[in-house]
Protein backbone atom coordinates (compact mmCIF):
# COMPACT_ATOMS: atom_id res chain seq x y z
CA UNK A 1 0.00 0.00 0.00
CA UNK A 2 1.23 3.50 -0.85
CA UNK A 3 2.07 6.12 1.75
CA UNK A 4 -1.01 7.90 3.09
CA UNK A 5 -0.98 11.63 2.35
CA UNK A 6 -2.04 13.81 5.26
CA UNK A 7 -3.71 17.07 4.34
CA UNK A 8 -6.35 19.34 5.85
CA UNK A 9 -9.17 16.83 5.26
CA UNK A 10 -9.92 13.39 3.89
CA UNK A 11 -8.54 10.99 6.51
CA UNK A 12 -10.71 7.88 7.07
CA UNK A 13 -10.95 5.15 9.68
CA UNK A 14 -9.54 2.78 7.10
CA UNK A 15 -6.47 5.03 6.79
CA UNK A 16 -6.10 5.15 10.56
CA UNK A 17 -6.28 1.36 10.90
CA UNK A 18 -3.78 0.87 8.05
CA UNK A 19 -1.25 3.20 9.67
CA UNK A 20 -1.76 1.73 13.14
CA UNK A 21 -1.93 -1.97 12.29
CA UNK A 22 -0.22 -2.47 8.95
CA UNK A 23 2.71 -0.10 9.40
CA UNK A 24 1.70 2.09 6.43
CA UNK A 25 3.81 5.26 6.23
CA UNK A 26 2.59 8.85 5.98
CA UNK A 27 3.72 12.07 4.39
CA UNK A 28 2.48 15.63 4.22
CA UNK A 29 1.08 17.20 1.08
CA UNK A 30 2.78 20.29 -0.33
CA UNK A 31 -0.25 22.36 0.61
CA UNK A 32 0.03 21.22 4.22
CA UNK A 33 3.69 22.16 4.34
CA UNK A 34 2.83 25.64 3.05
CA UNK A 35 0.08 26.11 5.66
CA UNK A 36 2.36 25.01 8.49
CA UNK A 37 5.10 27.41 7.34
CA UNK A 38 2.70 30.37 7.04
CA UNK A 39 1.36 29.91 10.57
CA UNK A 40 4.89 29.53 11.93
CA UNK A 41 5.98 32.78 10.34
CA UNK A 42 3.20 34.58 12.18
CA UNK A 43 4.21 33.07 15.53
CA UNK A 44 7.81 34.17 15.03
CA UNK A 45 6.58 37.70 14.27
CA UNK A 46 4.60 37.80 17.52
CA UNK A 47 7.56 36.56 19.52
CA UNK A 48 9.72 39.35 18.06
CA UNK A 49 7.04 41.88 18.96
CA UNK A 50 6.68 40.33 22.46
CA UNK A 51 2.94 40.18 21.89
CA UNK A 52 0.92 38.46 24.62
CA UNK A 53 -0.18 35.15 23.09
CA UNK A 54 -1.39 32.29 25.27
CA UNK A 55 1.10 29.45 25.48
CA UNK A 56 3.57 31.31 23.27
CA UNK A 57 4.59 34.24 25.46
CA UNK A 58 2.55 33.29 28.54
CA UNK A 59 2.27 30.38 30.93
CA UNK A 60 -0.38 27.66 30.66
CA UNK A 61 -3.76 26.99 32.20
CA UNK A 62 -4.20 28.87 35.47
CA UNK A 63 -0.75 30.44 34.84
CA UNK A 64 -1.84 32.09 31.59
CA UNK A 65 -1.46 35.57 33.08
CA UNK A 66 2.28 35.03 33.64
CA UNK A 67 4.38 36.64 30.90
CA UNK A 68 7.34 34.71 29.51
CA UNK A 69 10.34 36.57 28.11
CA UNK A 70 11.84 35.82 24.69
CA UNK A 71 14.86 34.40 26.45
CA UNK A 72 12.75 31.91 28.41
CA UNK A 73 10.40 30.87 25.59
CA UNK A 74 12.52 27.86 24.58
CA UNK A 75 12.81 26.65 28.14
CA UNK A 76 9.03 27.04 28.51
CA UNK A 77 8.40 24.60 25.65
CA UNK A 78 10.54 21.86 27.14
CA UNK A 79 9.15 22.52 30.60
CA UNK A 80 5.61 21.93 29.41
CA UNK A 81 6.54 18.50 28.06
CA UNK A 82 8.38 17.46 31.22
CA UNK A 83 5.83 18.86 33.69
CA UNK A 84 2.86 17.41 31.83
CA UNK A 85 4.42 13.94 31.49
CA UNK A 86 2.74 12.75 34.68
CA UNK A 87 1.06 9.59 33.38
CA UNK A 88 0.78 6.37 35.38
CA UNK A 89 -0.25 2.74 34.99
CA UNK A 90 0.13 0.32 32.12
CA UNK A 91 1.31 1.61 28.76
CA UNK A 92 -0.62 1.90 25.52
CA UNK A 93 0.05 -0.77 22.91
CA UNK A 94 2.09 0.09 19.82
CA UNK A 95 -0.92 0.05 17.49
CA UNK A 96 -2.67 2.69 19.54
CA UNK A 97 0.47 4.83 19.81
CA UNK A 98 0.93 4.72 16.03
CA UNK A 99 -2.68 5.84 15.62
CA UNK A 100 -2.10 8.71 18.05
CA UNK A 101 1.04 9.82 16.20
CA UNK A 102 -0.79 9.75 12.87
CA UNK A 103 -3.66 11.84 14.22
CA UNK A 104 -1.32 14.34 15.88
CA UNK A 105 0.49 14.81 12.54
CA UNK A 106 -2.89 15.07 10.81
CA UNK A 107 -4.01 17.86 13.15
CA UNK A 108 -0.74 19.75 12.70
CA UNK A 109 -1.07 19.32 8.93
CA UNK A 110 -4.08 21.62 8.97
CA UNK A 111 -1.73 24.52 9.71
CA UNK A 112 -3.41 26.15 12.70
CA UNK A 113 -0.90 25.29 15.45
CA UNK A 114 2.12 27.52 14.76
CA UNK A 115 4.55 24.60 14.97
CA UNK A 116 7.69 24.44 12.79
CA UNK A 117 7.67 22.20 9.74
CA UNK A 118 10.93 20.66 10.96
CA UNK A 119 9.21 19.45 14.15
CA UNK A 120 6.35 17.86 12.23
CA UNK A 121 8.85 16.14 9.94
CA UNK A 122 10.64 14.70 12.96
CA UNK A 123 7.37 13.23 14.21
CA UNK A 124 6.66 11.76 10.76
CA UNK A 125 10.15 10.24 10.67
CA UNK A 126 9.59 8.53 14.03
CA UNK A 127 6.27 7.10 12.87
CA UNK A 128 7.61 5.91 9.53
CA UNK A 129 10.70 4.33 11.10
CA UNK A 130 8.55 2.32 13.53
CA UNK A 131 9.46 4.19 16.72
CA UNK A 132 6.64 3.97 19.29
CA UNK A 133 7.01 6.25 22.31
CA UNK A 134 6.16 4.75 25.70
CA UNK A 135 2.85 6.32 26.71
CA UNK A 136 1.10 5.52 30.03
CA UNK A 137 -2.61 4.82 29.72
CA UNK A 138 -3.78 6.92 32.64
CA UNK A 139 -3.67 10.63 33.34
CA UNK A 140 -5.88 12.37 30.79
CA UNK A 141 -9.13 14.09 31.79
CA UNK A 142 -9.98 14.80 28.16
CA UNK A 143 -9.96 18.60 28.15
CA UNK A 144 -7.15 20.96 27.24
CA UNK A 145 -6.69 17.90 25.11
CA UNK A 146 -4.95 14.69 26.06
CA UNK A 147 -2.16 16.63 27.72
CA UNK A 148 -0.54 13.89 29.79
CA UNK A 149 -0.22 11.08 27.20
CA UNK A 150 0.68 13.51 24.40
CA UNK A 151 3.44 14.95 26.58
CA UNK A 152 4.91 11.47 27.08
CA UNK A 153 4.73 10.87 23.33
CA UNK A 154 6.44 14.18 22.53
CA UNK A 155 9.30 13.72 24.99
CA UNK A 156 11.06 11.49 22.48
CA UNK A 157 11.38 14.43 20.08
CA UNK A 158 13.64 16.20 22.57
CA UNK A 159 15.64 13.07 23.39
CA UNK A 160 13.83 12.25 26.60
CA UNK A 161 11.28 9.65 27.63
CA UNK A 162 11.32 6.10 26.27
CA UNK A 163 10.26 4.31 23.10
CA UNK A 164 9.94 0.88 21.56
CA UNK A 165 12.00 0.15 18.48
CA UNK A 166 12.14 -3.30 16.87
CA UNK A 167 10.58 -4.77 20.00
CA UNK A 168 13.14 -3.25 22.37
CA UNK A 169 12.38 -0.60 24.98
CA UNK A 170 15.05 2.08 24.73
CA UNK A 171 15.59 5.68 25.75
CA UNK A 172 14.13 8.52 23.69
CA UNK A 173 17.64 9.64 22.77
CA UNK A 174 18.56 6.16 21.49
CA UNK A 175 15.33 6.06 19.47
CA UNK A 176 16.25 9.31 17.74
CA UNK A 177 19.73 8.00 17.00
CA UNK A 178 18.25 4.84 15.44
CA UNK A 179 16.45 7.14 13.00
CA UNK A 180 19.49 9.29 12.33
CA UNK A 181 17.93 12.26 14.14
CA UNK A 182 19.16 14.67 16.80
CA UNK A 183 17.02 15.93 19.69
CA UNK A 184 14.94 18.95 18.75
CA UNK A 185 15.31 22.24 20.53
CA UNK A 186 11.72 23.39 20.64
CA UNK A 187 10.91 26.98 19.79
CA UNK A 188 8.08 29.23 20.97
CA UNK A 189 4.57 27.68 20.84
CA UNK A 190 5.79 24.19 19.93
CA UNK A 191 5.43 22.43 23.27
CA UNK A 192 1.79 23.45 23.53
CA UNK A 193 1.18 22.65 19.85
CA UNK A 194 2.39 19.08 20.42
CA UNK A 195 0.18 18.29 23.42
CA UNK A 196 -2.98 20.39 22.99
CA UNK A 197 -5.45 18.11 21.20
CA UNK A 198 -7.82 15.14 21.40
CA UNK A 199 -5.69 12.65 19.52
CA UNK A 200 -5.40 9.96 22.23
CA UNK A 201 -9.13 9.58 22.79
CA UNK A 202 -9.75 9.86 19.05
CA UNK A 203 -7.14 7.21 18.21
CA UNK A 204 -8.49 4.71 20.75
CA UNK A 205 -12.05 5.57 19.79
CA UNK A 206 -11.31 5.38 16.07
CA UNK A 207 -9.89 1.88 16.31
CA UNK A 208 -12.84 0.85 18.51
CA UNK A 209 -15.31 2.13 15.91
CA UNK A 210 -13.40 0.43 13.09
CA UNK A 211 -13.60 -2.89 14.94
CA UNK A 212 -17.24 -2.34 15.93
CA UNK A 213 -18.27 -1.81 12.31
CA UNK A 214 -16.91 -5.25 11.39
CA UNK A 215 -18.20 -6.79 14.61
CA UNK A 216 -21.80 -5.70 14.00
CA UNK A 217 -21.81 -7.55 10.66
CA UNK A 218 -20.21 -10.63 12.21
CA UNK A 219 -22.84 -10.62 14.95
CA UNK A 220 -25.52 -10.73 12.23
CA UNK A 221 -23.78 -13.85 10.87
CA UNK A 222 -23.70 -15.45 14.34
CA UNK A 223 -27.38 -14.66 14.91
CA UNK A 224 -28.39 -16.11 11.55
CA UNK A 225 -26.47 -19.31 12.30
CA UNK A 226 -28.10 -19.60 15.74
CA UNK A 227 -31.55 -18.98 14.28
CA UNK A 228 -31.15 -21.83 11.82
CA UNK A 229 -30.04 -24.46 14.33
CA UNK A 230 -32.68 -23.30 16.84
CA UNK A 231 -35.35 -23.92 14.22
CA UNK A 232 -36.21 -20.24 13.95
CA UNK A 233 -38.27 -18.53 11.31
CA UNK A 234 -37.00 -16.34 8.52
CA UNK A 235 -40.21 -14.31 8.56
CA UNK A 236 -38.77 -11.79 11.03
CA UNK A 237 -36.34 -10.67 8.32
CA UNK A 238 -39.12 -9.90 5.81
CA UNK A 239 -38.41 -6.40 4.43
CA UNK A 240 -42.07 -5.42 4.76
CA UNK A 241 -41.74 -5.51 8.56
CA UNK A 242 -38.85 -3.08 8.50
CA UNK A 243 -40.32 -0.83 5.82
CA UNK A 244 -43.02 0.32 8.26
CA UNK A 245 -40.44 1.12 10.96
CA UNK A 246 -37.68 2.57 8.82
CA UNK A 247 -34.70 2.80 11.12
CA UNK A 248 -31.68 2.37 8.80
CA UNK A 249 -29.77 -0.03 11.03
CA UNK A 250 -32.80 -2.24 11.59
CA UNK A 251 -33.40 -2.55 7.86
CA UNK A 252 -29.71 -3.28 7.28
CA UNK A 253 -29.57 -6.00 9.95
CA UNK A 254 -32.74 -7.66 8.63
CA UNK A 255 -31.47 -7.55 5.06
CA UNK A 256 -28.13 -9.02 6.14
CA UNK A 257 -29.73 -11.96 7.93
CA UNK A 258 -32.31 -12.46 5.18
CA UNK A 259 -29.50 -12.91 2.65
CA UNK A 260 -27.26 -14.93 4.99
CA UNK A 261 -30.02 -17.53 5.46
CA UNK A 262 -30.99 -17.56 1.77
CA UNK A 263 -31.86 -21.03 0.38
CA UNK A 264 -31.74 -22.65 3.81
CA UNK A 265 -33.14 -26.17 3.66
CA UNK A 266 -33.19 -26.20 7.47
CA UNK A 267 -35.57 -23.25 7.70
CA UNK A 268 -37.71 -24.54 4.82
CA UNK A 269 -38.07 -27.91 6.55
CA UNK A 270 -40.11 -26.52 9.44
CA UNK A 271 -42.11 -23.71 7.85
CA UNK A 272 -45.39 -25.48 8.69
CA UNK A 273 -44.48 -26.37 12.30
CA UNK A 274 -46.73 -25.46 15.23
CA UNK A 275 -44.49 -22.81 16.80
CA UNK A 276 -46.22 -19.42 16.53
CA UNK A 277 -43.31 -17.07 17.26
CA UNK A 278 -39.60 -17.22 18.05
CA UNK A 279 -38.03 -15.91 21.25
CA UNK A 280 -37.00 -12.26 21.24
CA UNK A 281 -33.30 -13.01 20.85
CA UNK A 282 -34.13 -14.43 17.41
CA UNK A 283 -37.27 -12.56 16.39
CA UNK A 284 -36.08 -9.12 17.52
CA UNK A 285 -32.47 -9.54 16.40
CA UNK A 286 -32.88 -7.03 13.52
CA UNK A 287 -34.31 -4.43 15.90
CA UNK A 288 -31.60 -4.92 18.55
CA UNK A 289 -28.66 -5.30 16.16
CA UNK A 290 -30.03 -2.47 14.05
CA UNK A 291 -30.20 0.02 16.91
CA UNK A 292 -26.56 -0.77 17.67
CA UNK A 293 -25.66 -0.29 13.99
CA UNK A 294 -27.20 3.18 14.05
CA UNK A 295 -25.22 4.03 17.19
CA UNK A 296 -22.00 2.74 15.60
CA UNK A 297 -22.67 4.85 12.51
CA UNK A 298 -23.15 7.90 14.75
CA UNK A 299 -19.83 7.23 16.49
CA UNK A 300 -18.17 6.70 13.11
CA UNK A 301 -19.33 10.11 11.93
CA UNK A 302 -18.17 11.86 15.12
CA UNK A 303 -14.75 10.21 15.08
CA UNK A 304 -14.07 10.92 11.40
CA UNK A 305 -15.10 14.55 11.94
CA UNK A 306 -12.69 14.80 14.87
CA UNK A 307 -9.90 13.12 12.90
CA UNK A 308 -10.16 15.91 10.33
CA UNK A 309 -10.42 18.79 12.82
CA UNK A 310 -8.04 21.31 14.35
CA UNK A 311 -8.02 20.90 18.14
CA UNK A 312 -5.25 23.28 19.16
CA UNK A 313 -5.50 26.37 21.36
CA UNK A 314 -4.65 29.00 20.35
CA UNK A 315 -5.66 28.60 16.70
CA UNK A 316 -3.31 30.54 14.44
CA UNK A 317 -5.05 32.13 11.43
CA UNK A 318 -2.33 33.30 9.02
CA UNK A 319 -4.83 34.57 6.43
CA UNK A 320 -6.06 37.27 8.80
CA UNK A 321 -2.93 37.54 10.94
CA UNK A 322 -4.91 36.64 14.07
CA UNK A 323 -5.02 34.03 16.77
CA UNK A 324 -8.18 32.82 18.46
CA UNK A 325 -8.51 31.36 21.94
CA UNK A 326 -11.20 28.71 22.16
CA UNK A 327 -11.98 25.21 23.33
CA UNK A 328 -11.59 22.84 20.39
CA UNK A 329 -9.40 20.68 22.63
CA UNK A 330 -12.44 19.74 24.74
CA UNK A 331 -13.24 16.06 24.19
CA UNK A 332 -16.99 16.18 24.80
CA UNK A 333 -18.00 15.06 21.26
CA UNK A 334 -15.75 11.99 21.50
CA UNK A 335 -16.71 11.32 25.12
CA UNK A 336 -20.44 11.18 24.39
CA UNK A 337 -19.93 9.13 21.22
CA UNK A 338 -17.75 6.60 23.05
CA UNK A 339 -20.22 6.24 25.92
CA UNK A 340 -23.00 5.67 23.38
CA UNK A 341 -20.86 3.17 21.47
CA UNK A 342 -20.06 1.36 24.73
CA UNK A 343 -23.76 0.79 25.36
CA UNK A 344 -24.47 -0.17 21.75
CA UNK A 345 -21.73 -2.80 21.55
CA UNK A 346 -22.62 -4.12 25.02
CA UNK A 347 -26.12 -4.80 23.69
CA UNK A 348 -24.68 -6.90 20.87
CA UNK A 349 -22.96 -9.00 23.53
CA UNK A 350 -26.08 -9.16 25.71
CA UNK A 351 -28.31 -10.61 23.02
CA UNK A 352 -25.55 -12.89 21.74
CA UNK A 353 -25.05 -14.40 25.20
CA UNK A 354 -28.79 -15.12 25.47
CA UNK A 355 -28.66 -16.96 22.15
CA UNK A 356 -25.68 -18.94 23.46
CA UNK A 357 -27.79 -19.94 26.45
CA UNK A 358 -30.57 -21.11 24.14
CA UNK A 359 -28.05 -23.16 22.16
CA UNK A 360 -26.53 -24.98 25.14
CA UNK A 361 -29.76 -25.44 27.13
CA UNK A 362 -31.52 -28.65 25.98
CA UNK A 363 -34.85 -27.40 27.34
CA UNK A 364 -34.72 -24.51 24.88
CA UNK A 365 -32.83 -25.97 21.93
CA UNK A 366 -33.97 -29.55 21.57
CA UNK A 367 -30.28 -30.38 21.06
CA UNK A 368 -27.99 -32.48 23.29
CA UNK A 369 -27.16 -30.74 26.56
CA UNK A 370 -24.27 -28.31 26.13
CA UNK A 371 -23.92 -29.42 22.51
CA UNK A 372 -21.88 -32.54 23.22
CA UNK A 373 -22.37 -36.30 23.15
CA UNK A 374 -21.94 -38.31 26.34
CA UNK A 375 -23.07 -35.42 28.55
CA UNK A 376 -21.91 -35.90 32.11
CA UNK A 377 -18.63 -37.39 31.04
CA UNK A 378 -18.26 -34.34 28.81
CA UNK A 379 -19.27 -30.80 29.78
CA UNK A 380 -19.13 -29.52 26.21
CA UNK A 381 -19.88 -25.81 25.93
CA UNK A 382 -21.28 -25.44 29.45
CA UNK A 383 -18.46 -23.23 30.71
CA UNK A 384 -18.13 -21.29 27.45
CA UNK A 385 -21.54 -19.85 28.33
CA UNK A 386 -20.16 -18.93 31.78
CA UNK A 387 -17.38 -17.00 30.05
CA UNK A 388 -19.89 -15.17 27.87
CA UNK A 389 -21.98 -14.35 30.96
CA UNK A 390 -18.89 -13.01 32.72
CA UNK A 391 -17.97 -10.82 29.76
CA UNK A 392 -21.43 -9.31 29.35
CA UNK A 393 -21.57 -8.58 33.07
CA UNK A 394 -18.20 -6.80 32.84
CA UNK A 395 -19.51 -4.84 29.84
CA UNK A 396 -22.47 -3.63 31.91
CA UNK A 397 -20.10 -2.17 34.49
CA UNK A 398 -17.94 -0.58 31.78
CA UNK A 399 -21.02 0.96 30.13
CA UNK A 400 -21.48 3.44 32.96
CA UNK A 401 -20.90 6.77 31.16
CA UNK A 402 -17.57 8.48 31.79
CA UNK A 403 -18.75 11.74 30.23
CA UNK A 404 -21.09 12.61 33.13
CA UNK A 405 -18.20 12.60 35.59
CA UNK A 406 -16.44 15.95 35.26
CA UNK A 407 -13.95 17.15 37.87
CA UNK A 408 -12.23 20.58 37.92
CA UNK A 409 -8.50 20.93 37.18
CA UNK A 410 -5.85 23.68 36.93
CA UNK A 411 -6.97 25.71 39.97
CA UNK A 412 -10.55 25.63 38.65
CA UNK A 413 -9.62 27.37 35.40
CA UNK A 414 -10.52 24.13 33.64
CA UNK A 415 -13.75 23.58 35.54
CA UNK A 416 -15.47 21.16 33.17
CA UNK A 417 -13.66 18.26 31.53
CA UNK A 418 -14.89 15.44 29.29
CA UNK A 419 -13.21 12.24 30.52
CA UNK A 420 -13.23 11.30 26.84
CA UNK A 421 -10.08 9.20 27.03
CA UNK A 422 -11.56 7.09 29.82
CA UNK A 423 -14.73 6.69 27.73
CA UNK A 424 -12.71 5.59 24.69
CA UNK A 425 -10.53 3.18 26.67
CA UNK A 426 -13.43 1.37 28.30
CA UNK A 427 -15.24 1.31 24.96
CA UNK A 428 -12.32 -0.51 23.36
CA UNK A 429 -12.44 -3.04 26.21
CA UNK A 430 -16.16 -3.59 25.59
CA UNK A 431 -15.49 -4.18 21.88
CA UNK A 432 -12.83 -6.79 22.72
CA UNK A 433 -15.15 -8.52 25.20
CA UNK A 434 -17.96 -8.59 22.67
CA UNK A 435 -15.69 -10.09 20.03
CA UNK A 436 -15.09 -12.97 22.44
CA UNK A 437 -18.82 -13.41 23.09
CA UNK A 438 -19.58 -13.46 19.36
CA UNK A 439 -16.77 -15.98 18.83
CA UNK A 440 -18.40 -18.25 21.42
CA UNK A 441 -21.77 -17.95 19.67
CA UNK A 442 -20.18 -18.86 16.34
CA UNK A 443 -18.48 -21.87 17.94
CA UNK A 444 -21.74 -23.04 19.47
CA UNK A 445 -23.62 -22.48 16.22
CA UNK A 446 -21.11 -24.52 14.24
CA UNK A 447 -21.22 -27.32 16.82
CA UNK A 448 -25.01 -27.35 16.74
CA UNK A 449 -24.93 -27.50 12.94
CA UNK A 450 -22.90 -30.69 13.14
CA UNK A 451 -25.26 -32.20 15.71
CA UNK A 452 -28.43 -31.02 14.12
CA UNK A 453 -28.96 -32.20 10.59
CA UNK A 454 -27.61 -33.20 7.22
CA UNK A 455 -29.82 -30.63 5.54
CA UNK A 456 -28.10 -27.76 3.79
CA UNK A 457 -27.95 -24.46 5.72
CA UNK A 458 -28.27 -21.00 4.20
CA UNK A 459 -25.66 -19.81 1.72
CA UNK A 460 -24.10 -17.36 4.19
CA UNK A 461 -24.27 -19.56 7.26
CA UNK A 462 -22.68 -22.43 5.34
CA UNK A 463 -19.80 -20.15 4.29
CA UNK A 464 -19.26 -19.06 7.91
CA UNK A 465 -19.46 -22.66 9.14
CA UNK A 466 -16.78 -23.78 6.68
CA UNK A 467 -14.36 -21.02 7.77
CA UNK A 468 -14.88 -21.93 11.42
CA UNK A 469 -14.28 -25.60 10.70
CA UNK A 470 -11.06 -24.77 8.85
CA UNK A 471 -9.70 -23.45 12.15
CA UNK A 472 -11.58 -25.44 14.79
CA UNK A 473 -12.63 -29.11 14.51
CA UNK A 474 -15.92 -30.54 15.75
CA UNK A 475 -15.95 -31.09 19.53
CA UNK A 476 -16.20 -34.87 19.90
CA UNK A 477 -15.14 -34.80 23.55
CA UNK A 478 -13.92 -32.19 26.01
CA UNK A 479 -10.80 -30.18 25.20
CA UNK A 480 -9.39 -26.77 26.16
CA UNK A 481 -11.95 -24.32 24.77
CA UNK A 482 -9.98 -21.11 25.27
CA UNK A 483 -7.84 -22.05 22.28
CA UNK A 484 -10.92 -22.56 20.11
CA UNK A 485 -12.40 -19.23 21.20
CA UNK A 486 -9.13 -17.45 20.43
CA UNK A 487 -8.96 -19.08 16.99
CA UNK A 488 -12.47 -18.00 16.03
CA UNK A 489 -11.79 -14.51 17.32
CA UNK A 490 -8.73 -14.31 15.06
CA UNK A 491 -10.83 -15.49 12.11
CA UNK A 492 -13.29 -12.71 12.89
CA UNK A 493 -10.66 -10.00 13.35
CA UNK A 494 -8.86 -10.94 10.15
CA UNK A 495 -12.13 -10.49 8.29
CA UNK A 496 -12.00 -14.07 7.01
CA UNK A 497 -15.46 -15.01 8.29
CA UNK A 498 -17.02 -11.83 6.93
CA UNK A 499 -15.30 -12.08 3.55
CA UNK A 500 -16.41 -15.69 3.08
CA UNK A 501 -20.03 -14.80 3.79
CA UNK A 502 -19.97 -11.68 1.61
CA UNK A 503 -18.53 -13.69 -1.26
CA UNK A 504 -21.72 -15.78 -1.19
CA UNK A 505 -24.43 -13.26 -0.36
CA UNK A 506 -23.00 -9.85 -1.27
CA UNK A 507 -21.79 -6.95 0.85
CA UNK A 508 -23.24 -6.83 4.35
CA UNK A 509 -24.23 -3.51 5.87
Amino acid sequence: MKDILLDADGMTLKDLAAIARQGIKVQLTKDSEKRIAKARKLVEQWVQEEKAVYGVTTGFGALSDVSISREDSRRLQENILMSHAAGVGDILDNETVRAIMALRIKDLARGYSGIRLETVRHLIRLLNEGVCPVVPKKGSVGASGDLVPLAHLSLVLIGQGEAFYNGQRISGLEALQKCGLKPLRLEAAEGLALINGTQVMTAIGGLAVYDALRLSKTTDIAAALSLEVLMGSRTEFDPRIHHVRPHPGQAAAADNMYRITRNSEIISSHKDCSRIQDAYTLRCSPQVHGASKDAIDYADNVVETEMNSATNNPLILPESGEFLLGGNFHGQPIALAMDFLCIAVSELANISERRIERLVNPNLSGLPAFLVKDGGLNSGFMIAQYTAASLVSENKVLSHPASVDSIPTSANKEDHVSMGTIAASKCMEVVKNTEHVTAIELLCGAQAMDLFTNMKPGEGTLAAYRVIREGVPYLESDRILSKDIATVKRLMQSGKVLKAVEKKVGKLR
